[in-house]
């Protein structure tokens, strides 16, 4: 699934069955709603998976400072160019698969 802004990303997770979603992969900065207001918003719903859904940060900002902004608000933070080795032991990580 692909949502072109924050607010849509939220819409979804939120109109989604329990479960559809494994992760969500979130770009920092979206028009309308910036990744992390709509990370926020996710791990607010009263939804049982809200709270536990894994959310990486996507971002072209690979300084110290952005990273550890993002991960205040999301698990965790992947640069720009995404490095597929990189996104798969991330993924690894959060879904123990």
């Amino acid at each position: 699934e692909v949502a072109e802004n924050g607010l849509k990303a939220v819409e979804a997770f939120t109109l989604s069955t329990q479960g559809y979603f494994d992760a969500i992969l979130m770009d920092i900065r979206m028009p309308i709603m910036d990744g992390l207001t709509a990370a926020r918003a996710i791990w607010k719903l009263k939804k049982k998976s809200a709270q536990s859904i894994p959310i990486i940060a996507m971002s072209a900002n690979a300084f110290d400072e952005d990273i550890e902004k993002s991960k205040a608000g999301m698990n965790a933070h992947l640069a720009k160019p995404i490095e597929p080795e990189l996104l798969y032991a991330t993924l690894e990580e959060y879904l123990n698969w």
